[in-house]
This record gives structure tokens, sequence and C-alpha cells, in this order.
């Protein structure tokens, strides 16, 4: 399904679920003392939707789930907590799953190994606990995160998401690599493709699957079990998720249970069109037919610098500290993030911390002076690839509203 029907969908979907809530409190104002229970029960929240979510998390979608974390949020935790973590669902979980933060309760789970291997693979979850355990810190990210802020060109179809589909997050599992030891790699594979246990709800719309290149998954997937220290949420792909560490979020396969070794990667829709950035720049707002030559996978993420403090909007005084973090793909150490507080006429550096792993993300704050009135700050990350990020989003403008990685800007008041 491409996005824009997607968006569409999901709209029709949340009016459903507003039209059916609005009715119910219609009924219940005509009660005395229940007048106040109907209004809440107008706007539907994140608590209620997906259980042992906080209430202050953006409602992007109710159906399928799309909650976006508040940078007011983000910014109180190292590694993100899940009732705080941002939630995109392509699909409703598993059968017999609850959108809940609890981890599924399920018997037993298991994962296929086939295609170009010698021996073909089944294995229990109970197996792989048994298995040599890893740990990792990773930036986890939608590859629509900051999708929003396209409109300042030209608006992008999909959820108008802004700066919080994305966590920090500390993963536990096994090495995809020592699994893939056991079932024996033909030399023919250059590919991984993974498939979850979500199903559409129409047995004929198509399912979602992702490839990546097989070189990537054997350097550092995992296969988790464990995210901050606790069984996997249900939500976030429990009870066993793939993870592609510096890879967008839409290759992290949730509820995994199928792993197919193969000579080219998938052309099912969730790999083209959806999900892919044309190779060049294209007009803002022009349409683009996406064919595997003219365009390219959602794979590694850019580079990019996150303002966590002051937030849009907040009122400050005097000299101020601004932080925030900064992340890429992993292949290459952040070297350094610049501030500005005269719209990039002039750059401050800022101090880093570095992560536990190349995959985290890096803080850094830095103190400025900033004139009275109404005024911007601007950051941007830059690699020791020398990677970084465009003053200009249009730049990068493309009609699926992906990997948008512009230098960031906060508006801020200063008395």
């Amino acid at each position: 399904m491409q996005d824009g029907k997607h968006d569409l969908l999901a709209r029709i979907n949340r009016r459903e679920f507003l039209k059916k809530t609005g009715q119910t409190a219609a009924s219940l104002s005509a009660v005395p003392g229940l007048a106040g229970l109907a209004a809440a029960q107008q706007t539907p929240t994140a608590d209620a939707l997906v259980a042992g979510k906080d209430a202050g998390l953006i409602v992007r979608n109710a159906n399928p789930v799309e909650l976006e974390t508040p940078v007011a949020l983000l910014r109180e935790h190292r590694y993100t907590p899940k009732n705080i973590m941002y939630i995109r669902n392509n699909l409703g979980v598993p059968p017999g799953m609850q959108l809940t933060t609890e981890p599924p309760r399920v018997e037993e789970w298991t994962v296929e190994v086939v295609g170009l291997v010698d021996k073909p693979l089944t294995l229990r979850l109970s197996e792989l606990k048994g298995l040599p355990a890893t740990e990792l810190e990773m930036v986890l990210q939608c590859s629509g995160n900051g999708r929003g802020f396209f409109s300042r060109y030209a608006r992008a179809s999909g959820a108008q998401w802004e700066r919080g589909a994305v966590a920090n997050v500390r993963w536990k599992g096994v090495k995809l690599s020592a699994v893939l030891e056991g079932a024996g790699v033909k030399p023919e594979a250059l590919f991984l493709t993974a498939e979850g246990a979500d199903q559409p709800a129409n047995p004929q719309a198509p399912d979602i699957e992702r490839s990546i290149p097989l070189r990537d998954a054997l350097a550092s997937a995992l296969l988790v079990y464990e995210m901050n220290g606790e069984p996997l949420p249900t939500v976030h792909g429990g009870p066993l998720r793939l993870i592609v560490p510096g890879y967008y979020g839409i290759n992290n396969i949730k509820w995994v249970n199928r792993l197919r070794l193969e000579a080219a990667a998938s052309t099912n829709n969730t790999m083209i069109p959806r999900y892919r950035v044309p190779l060049a720049p294209i007009p803002v707002g022009s349409a683009f037919t996406f064919t595997l030559d003219n365009s390219r996978p959602n794979w590694r993420q850019n580079v990019k610098a996150l303002i966590l403090s002051p937030t849009e909007g907040q009122s400050v005084s005097g000299i101020i500290e601004v932080r925030g973090v900064a992340w890429n793909d992993g292949s290459a150490p952040i070297t350094g993030v610049e501030v500005s507080t005269n719209q990039g006429r002039s750059w401050q550096s800022a101090s880093l911390e570095k992560p536990s792993s190349p995959y985290g993300w890096y803080p850094w704050r830095i103190r400025v002076v900033v004139a009275r009135g109404d005024t911007e700050l601007w950051a941007r990350a830059t690699d020791a690839l020398g990677r970084s990020q465009p003053i200009d989003g249009a730049i990068v403008w493309n009609p699926n509203g992906y990997e948008w990685n512009a230098v960031d800007k906060v508006k801020i008041k200063v008395g």
C-alpha cells in the first residue's frame, strides 16, 4: 500500500473511530455527571489505544497505531522507556496478541531460516536464549520522522511526524551471524529478507517484508528478545524482533518469524514503491514514479542533530544552555555538533558525549547568548566521513516524506 493510500485509510479509520466515540459521547452527555466522561471519549489518547503508554504521547493515527514522543518527554531519558517510546505500525499486532507494552503471552515462538542455505532451520525462542547474548545501544527512527517539516515547502504524504518518531534504547539478543552460521549460507546469497507474523486485514493486500544486504546483516544484525532490560513489549515486536543497527525502523521487522536468504532483494511493495527515495533531487511538490533504477530503499540513517532543550516556543532569558542528541548510521563517529543563534551566519561547537556503541545517540550541550525577542536556534551534526545536514530541506524533498535530515531549527522567545 502506498503511503498516500495508507494515509487516506488511516484517516478514514480515525474518522470512523471518532464517529463511534462521538455517538457514545452524545448519549452519555444526556446523563447527569457523565458529560465529562463523554468529552474525554471524543479524543483517543495514547494510553487508551495502547495499554501502558503515556497519555501525553501524540496520536498521529489510531488504526494502525502511530504514536509520537513529544520532545519534552524524550529529553528526560538517556534510554527511552517503553511507556513513551514512539510506535509506527503498518499493520495490527499478530492474531492473539494485544496492543500493550507488556510482553506477549505465547507458549513458544519460532523463526525459520530458509532459502539459499545448506540446512534450513526452525529455531525456538528458548533455543535462541541459550546462545551467547549481545547487548547494544541503538537509535531506532522511523524513516518518516520529520516528514511534517517538508510542508514548509510542499506537504508530503503520510503521518506528519515532527521530531519524536525516534528513540534510543538498549537491545539484548543473539547475533544473527551465529544463527546463519548454523544454517550454512550459500555463496550466491546476497540479501536477507525478513517477515513478521503481523498480517494485513485484507488477505489480498500485500504483507510487510524487508530486504537488506546480507553483508550488513552478518556484520551487525541481532534477533532481540529484550529492550532496556525487560522482555520485549508486544507493541514493539515482542517476543522476537530483527534489529539492524544504523538502519531506519522499517527494516527492523517486528514479531519476526521467517528469514529468507536470496540472491536479490524482494520486490514486495514494502521495498518498491514504498520506503524509497529518488536517487537525485526532484522538484518540490512533484510526483515521482519509483523504479529500481531511479530510487533507493530507506536503509541507512542520515546524519542528524536534534535540539531537545529549549523546546519549540519556549520562553527563555539571559545565557541559555542548548542541548540535544545526534546520531548517524554508525559507520563513522559523530565528530561535531554546531549551533547557530543567527540563522547560520556563524556557528559554535557544542561538547559531545560518546554513546556505548557506534549506533547510539551522542548527547551534546552548549551555553550561548541569544538576542532579545523572537529568534531561532539551529543545530547540525557532522561525522568522520564529512557527512552533515543541509540548511535547506527542500533539496531532500520527496513525495513520501522520508529521511528528513535538514538542520534542526527551533523557534524560541527571549525576554
